[in-house]
C-alpha cells in the first residue's frame, strides 16, 4: 500500500495537466462544421475548416494575390466563379492553443511561499503552445451558404476549396498564381 501510494504521489507531482485543448480532426485535414461550435465568438455559420501551419498574414497574401484584389476587401465576400456561376468567399483566421499546468512547479512555489521564501518558477506556472485555423465559408448570389447540407452546391464548393486550400499550402510564391489559370 505505501509504493502504492509513492507512486501516486510521484506521477501528481511531475506531471503537467492540460485545461485547454486545440482541435484536432480526425480522418481528414479539415472539417466542415458550424463555425460557433468552433469557437463561441464565431457566428453560426456552417464553415470550412482547417489548420494553418504557415506565418501570420499569409493566407491573406495568398487571397490577395490569387484573386488580384490590390488588398481591398481581401476575406471579405470575395468573388470567384464555379461552374460558371459566382459564388462569394469569406474568410477568417483563429487561434487555438493547447495550455497545461506543470504542477511541480506550481507545488514547489506554493511550498516555498508558504516557508517565507521567494517563488522559483513564477511565470512558469502554465505552458502553452498556439496552432492557427483558417474558416472559410462560400455564399451563393442569393447569399445563401453554400456548405449547409441541404444547398444543391454542397459538394461543389468543399471540392472547390479543398484544392484551395492545397494549393495555399503546396504555394510558396504567390506571384506565381498570377501565371496560372484562373477558376
Amino acid at each position: 500500500m505505501k509504493r502504492i501510494l509513492i507512486i501516486l504521489v510521484s506521477l501528481t507531482t511531475i506531471s503537467c495537466i492540460p485545461y485547454k485543448i486545440a482541435p484536432k480532426f480526425k480522418n481528414e485535414d479539415y472539417k466542415v462544421i458550424k463555425a460557433k461550435k468552433f469557437q463561441r465568438k464565431l457566428p453560426r455559420e456552417t464553415s470550412f475548416i482547417f489548420k494553418d501551419p504557415k506565418n501570420a498574414d499569409e493566407f491573406y497574401n495568398y487571397i490577395n494575390k490569387k484573386f488580384n484584389l490590390n488588398h481591398h476587401n481581401v476575406g471579405l465576400n470575395t468573388p470567384f466563379l464555379l461552374n460558371d456561376k459566382t459564388f462569394y468567399l469569406s474568410y477568417t483566421e483563429i487561434e487555438r492553443t493547447d495550455e497545461s499546468l506543470i504542477l511541480p512547479f506550481a507545488i514547489t512555489d506554493l511550498k516555498r511561499s508558504s516557508n517565507g521564501n521567494d517563488s522559483i518558477f513564477e511565470d512558469n506556472y502554465t505552458t502553452r503552445k498556439g496552432y492557427w485555423y483558417i474558416i472559410l465559408t462560400v455564399y451563393d448570389e442569393d447569399l445563401k451558404n453554400c456548405l449547409l447540407d441541404k444547398h444543391p452546391m454542397r459538394s461543389d464548393a468543399i471540392r472547390y476549396l479543398k484544392s484551395l486550400k492545397q494549393e495555399y499550402l503546396t504555394t510558396h510564391n504567390y506571384e506565381e498564381l498570377l501565371f496560372t489559370k484562373k477558376s
